[in-house]
């Protein structure tokens, strides 16, 4: 017999074993099974989303730093009203240039000034600040799925085996056969999957948040190091000295 039909067989036969103990679950260690087969969509679903937009983020900061780094003076680009929708540095970037824009021009709306107080660049540093803050929650959205598959998976599943026996037992001590191997071993296993699937569902669940987490982290100091970096730059430029 080739190795291939070895293969195939062996297969077969983990297929039959699975079915084998769903038809030996209790109706409470199914509707466990259910939810965290739904669990786990829902947290594959969410780690692809999540590793998506954190690439798309990466490629789009790192087109954005290049021509940042490229102008000569702050507003460059917003006067040339660039756009980089879904950059989350674009994104403190126009917000600190509008802020800057408003008090650069006069009364007739043109930009009159050159020039702008401590207590104005104060407020653009703020709103800076606030941007950076709402660009990394938006990164970190999503996020509290994953952990609570960490956390809560894996208890679901003990829940469903402690239950499934007890089940098994409560039966055995009610049965006038007594307790056996036989007796024992369809409930217990079929109790025993629901741990399975509950760690099936965490581990992975785990491995993703861990990584969505250092990678956050390093946005998060990205975020900030730019967000000093304009405000800098803003203060060179249009920061009015005081006397």
């Amino acid at each position: 017999m080739s190795g291939l039909s070895i293969a195939f067989i062996a297969a077969a036969a983990k297929q039959v074993e699975l079915l084998y103990v769903w038809d030996q679950a209790r109706p409470e260690a199914k509707v466990i099974i259910v939810l965290l087969f739904l669990s786990s969509i829902a947290v594959w679903w969410m780690m692809i989303f999540k590793v998506i937009q954190m690439r798309r983020a990466r490629k789009l900061n790192s087109l954005f730093a290049e021509e940042f780094t490229g102008q000569k003076k702050v507003l460059e680009m917003f006067d040339r009203k660039l756009e980089v929708n879904g950059c989350p540095l674009y994104a403190v970037y126009q917000s600190g240039c509008l802020q800057l824009d408003a008090r650069l021009r006069g009364p007739t709306g043109e930009r009159a000034k050159q020039q702008v107080s401590l207590k104005n660049m104060e407020h653009i540093k703020r709103a800076i600040e606030n941007v950076v803050a709402k660009e990394s929650l938006k990164l970190e959205s999503g996020l509290i799925l994953l952990a609570i598959a960490v956390s809560g998976a894996p208890f679901m599943g003990l829940l469903g085996t402690v239950w499934g026996v007890m089940s098994t037992f409560a039966g055995i001590a009610q049965s006038p056969q007594g307790a056996s191997l036989a007796v024992m071993a369809p409930g217990v296993s079929a109790a025993l999957v629901t741990t399975v699937a509950g760690l099936l569902v965490a581990i992975p669940s785990m491995f993703g948040y861990n990584w969505l987490v250092h990678n956050l982290r390093a946005f998060t100091v990205e975020l900030d190091n730019f967000a000093q970096e304009l405000v800098s730059n803003m203060e060179t430029e249009f920061l009015k000295e005081e006397e």
